[in-house]
């Protein structure tokens, strides 16, 4: 296999619903291709973002679906897979390699907290059985599982395992990361107010969460770093830095859904057990975005 060398801004996508909760093909459609044509990379479907955990298998390959006919092979589409069990991931993995996904994001592990040995052999199985290139989604904040550098040199020998979405919350292990494993894998950023410190230090990429409402101006970030343009860079991120705070939260998904509706690009409905916020959880969200709307760079603004 060759590798696909994965690089720029792949936004975790968010999943659109109606009112009644069920699933807004249109809706989510009309969203990927607004991504797209602002220039995005490539894009996840149901990750943490996109309600994953509030959908079922066949909901989930539904989206991906959705998102294959939308992105109508402009942009690679990977599919999360956080199932609670080797079996359900294997079985999401074959139904979405008949759809045709480029790819895989895979989880460690999801509610149970597997040791690394444990880990390593969930991840390594699904790999095998994607047969298409994977990346390794690591966040132990979230999920209590720490695959560890050490732990990427063992699963280094598998050919399909071709990228880390690092969510560490600590910067230092992207220069761990590098300084153990050199190019062998794409690294990603996968927290979303540490981007200008994972580009600086030579990540590949970002999965974007507020990206899904400002695409160009994430892509307009990436690539003034990528130039070396440091100063405009950081006044760029500086500007979105207050709403990226609001990814890393959790109640991200009412968030950037909140980001979507004031922006424009989406409605607020999700899954219950959550709820729209309200009160001064609603209007803090406002004011940020209130804000960030009337300082917009207009040199790299996103297009409706």
């Amino acid at each position: 296999m060759s590798n696909p060398r994965w690089q720029g801004i792949f936004p975790a996508i968010t999943t659109k619903f109606h009112a009644d909760e069920r699933i807004d093909a249109e809706g989510t459609a009309k969203h990927i291709d607004f991504q797209i044509r602002n220039g995005i990379h490539g894009l996840v479907t149901c990750g943490s973002l996109g309600e994953a955990s509030t959908l079922t298998l066949e909901e989930k390959l539904e989206v991906a679906r959705i998102a294959l006919e939308a992105s109508d092979g402009r942009v690679p589409v990977l599919a999360n897979v956080s199932e609670t069990s080797t079996r359900e991931a294997l079985r999401y993995i074959d139904g979405a390699n008949k759809l045709g996904v480029a790819g895989y994001m895979v989880m460690p592990s999801v509610i149970y907290v597997a040791d690394a040995r444990e880990a390593m052999l969930n991840v390594r199985t699904m790999a095998e059985a994607a047969q298409k290139p994977v990346m390794v989604y690591n966040n132990p904040v979230a999920y209590r599982v720490d695959l560890k550098p050490e732990h990427m040199v063992e699963l280094a020998d598998c050919e399909w395992i071709v990228a880390i979405k690092e969510s560490t919350d600590n910067i230092r292990r992207i220069t761990d990361l590098r300084n153990t494993l050199g190019d062998r894998y794409q690294l990603f950023l996968g927290v979303d107010d540490l981007a200008y410190e994972g580009l600086a230090l030579g990540c590949d990429g970002l999965l974007a969460g507020v990206g899904c409402a400002f695409p160009r101006e994430t892509v307009a970030l990436y690539d003034l770093m990528k130039a070396g343009q440091f100063a405009e860079a950081l006044k760029l991120y500086q500007w979105m830095t207050p709403m990226l705070h609001l990814d890393v939260s959790t109640k991200l998904v009412q968030n950037l859904k909140l980001i979507d509706l004031l922006v424009g690009v989406g409605t607020e409905h999700m899954r219950r057990p959550r709820l729209p916020l309200v009160g001064e959880e609603r209007a803090a969200i406002e004011a940020i975005v209130g804000k960030a709307l009337a300082t917009r760079p207009a040199q790299y603004r996103s297009v409706a």
